[in-house]
């Protein structure tokens, strides 16, 4: 997924009840009436949300008979989670240096009260 689609994904994230599907199909395939148990949602309202995820390639949808049962397809969020993951080992640099300060200050602190 170019990273152009990062807008994409991430507006497909950003609502509740999508990444409460995205966590549903993380336990497996399931049918869009089985997704749509936990909301007060109309059918066309799940329909417009699978479709925006379905867009996004975070989902996919099969046919079985008369079941349209929604796959999670994981490699579309590898983008979102590169990108992340840049800023994630940044905090943990920043975190890290501000451990070392407390510490340094805490030493310098201590020894002056002595």
């Amino acid at each position: 997924m170019p990273s152009a689609d990062l807008s994409v994904l991430f507006s497909a994230l950003a609502d509740p009840t999508r990444r409460a599907i995205v966590a549903r199909l993380a336990e497996g395939d399931a049918p869009v009436k089985e997704l749509a148990e936990p909301f007060e949602l109309s059918g066309p309202a799940i329909t417009k949300h699978l479709k925006v995820l379905e867009r996004a390639g975070i989902i996919s949808r099969s046919r079985e008979g008369q079941q349209r049962p929604c796959h999670l397809e994981p490699q579309a969020l590898e983008p979102a989670v590169e990108f992340l993951e840049q800023y994630r080992a940044m905090w943990e640099d920043q975190l890290d240096r501000l451990d070392e300060f407390l510490k340094a200050s805490k030493g310098r602190h201590h020894g002056q009260q002595k």
